[in-house]
């Protein structure tokens, strides 16, 4: 294309943007952006809709930067709003678990080098950003290796709301769109402290840096360490995984009011996370991967002295989540391991001295936990941020007991009590309203509850962006 094509291409680019109402790339964030273009992966099938992915530096003087990938909404995108996806650990990547097993466009498959459409991706409803942070996660990384035994809840905020920042200056067409934040597990501490960090920064940044910032969901959740611990143990019992003998010597034996753990207490855990040894804690009812290879299912998934302080000494507890084909992370391994994939998503471009893993081995250490993510949740509840909170009622690490038990304890008025709602004729779940939360149980899922339940995960991305009920009847 000569200079004289491409001006006019980039005129009409401009004017077809400001048509919509979005700011317009120009100069600097358009070269970033054509940087960062991702034309097409190895194996991938044809797609309308652009994909970007790259680094962001988050600390110029440290040298750390975190890794996207985004994908522009399939119609419209000019229309919709921005969704951030977040997945937990600390430690796990929100790529390999939200981008390729539950919410992206593209999933890996076994004995083939080609990528399969996801038919309920979540970019049918928004534009859809993953992020893979902390540093250590993933492709994302540091020049200062310090840096890794630092990692906390705080810093984690502080590198992701920087990493916005400066996304929004390489995306301004995105930087009117309402702004969302959604994800699991662990994201139940990065979600709310990102959110609260936003909150207070956009009151007293300039206009131009502020973020249209309008709610989060959260799913499966660690959320409150006493709720959590408790409502893990009283589910085991009540579906039928342990014995009245194990839950009443847990029961007897240890305080998930304190921080602090007894050897009493550490030996009738012992005997509760034995059952977990034979089936899948994630999806109590789904079959685990008998597949097992040297990059095996069964790694670490959280990381350090991480709440629930109690439960942590148990390597159990470490265990991370597998999909609902539950060989599945080792299809996405092999794939993101391939240079000619990290090639044409502009990764490792440093070249990392190890492989792209689900979740790292190299954060072993975790400064700061807050006990209770609740008094963070009240306080974005009386901002009016939109907050929803879910649960697949089949996992059983942080089940749908804990959450209840949590939401419980957050003290909020309910406005619609226990109400199923439907995904055509068929029940999906449960709904409460509380009086400035919604909270919505997928009926059959798992801990990632986009895997298990795609349909119903979509329709779930869909009704909380546009901030209406879930059907209460069948359609």
């Amino acid at each position: 294309m000569n200079t004289s094509m491409t001006c006019s291409f980039l005129i009409i680019v401009s004017i077809a943007v400001a048509v919509s109402g979005q700011q317009p790339p120009t100069g600097e964030a358009l070269l970033e952006q054509n940087a960062d273009r991702v034309i097409r992966l190895p194996g991938q099938p044809y797609v309308s809709f652009k994909q970007y992915a790259g680094y962001v530096t988050v600390n110029e003087t440290h040298g750390r930067a975190l890794f996207y990938w985004f994908f522009e909404a399939e119609e419209s995108p000019e229309k919709k709003p921005l969704l951030l996806w977040l997945n937990g650990g600390p430690g796990c990547s929100s790529i390999g678990y939200g981008g390729m097993e539950e919410l992206g466009p593209f999933v890996a498959q076994k004995d083939t080098f080609k990528l399969r459409l996801n038919n309920y991706a979540g970019n049918k409803a928004a534009n859809l950003l993953f992020l893979e942070s902390p540093v250590g996660v993933g492709f994302s990384y540091t020049n200062t290796s310090d840096d890794i035994q630092q990692l906390g809840d705080k810093i984690t905020a502080q590198d992701s709301y920087a990493f916005m920042l400066k996304w929004f200056r390489r995306f301004p067409q995105y930087k009117s769109h309402e702004f969302y934040i959604a994800g699991e597990s662990y994201a139940g501490h990065y979600i709310p402290q990102l959110a609260d960090l936003i909150l207070d920064k956009n009151k007293t940044i300039s206009e131009e840096n502020r973020i249209n910032f309008k709610g989060i969901m959260i799913g499966n959740a660690l959320l409150d360490d006493a709720t959590d611990q408790t409502g893990m143990i009283d589910y085991a019992w009540d579906h039928a995984v342990i014995s009245d003998r194990v839950y009443n010597g847990v029961k007897s034996k240890c305080n998930f009011n304190s921080s602090k753990s007894s050897d009493a207490c550490d030996e009738a855990l012992e005997e509760y996370f034995d059952v977990y040894k034979i089936i899948d804690m994630y999806s109590l009812y789904a079959p685990s991967c008998v597949n097992t290879t040297s990059n095996s299912t069964r790694r670490a998934h959280m990381h350090g002295k991480v709440s629930p302080r109690i439960f942590t000494k148990n390597k159990a507890w470490h265990v991370k989540p597998t999909g609902y084909d539950p060989c599945q992370t080792q299809y996405t391994d092999s794939y993101m391991n391939k240079p000619s994939v990290q090639a044409s998503l502009h990764a490792n471009t440093t070249k990392i001295p190890y492989r792209w893993s689900h979740c790292s081995d190299a954060i072993t250490n975790w400064n700061d936990a807050p006990e209770s993510m609740l008094p963070v949740i009240k306080k974005l509840v009386n901002a009016g941020i939109r907050v929803w909170v879910f649960s697949g009622d089949t996992d059983g690490r942080i089940p749908v007991t804990s959450t209840r038990l949590t939401l419980r304890k957050l003290g909020l008025n309910i406005v619609e009590d226990w109400s199923p709602w439907y995904t055509r004729n068929q029940v999906g779940g449960w709904t409460v309203a509380y009086d400035g939360l919604m909270y919505v149980t997928i009926r059959g899922a798992g801990h990632q509850v986009p895997t298990f339940k795609p349909k119903e995960a979509l329709q779930l991305i869909r009704h909380f962006l546009s901030h209406q009920k879930l059907p209460t009847v069948p359609f």
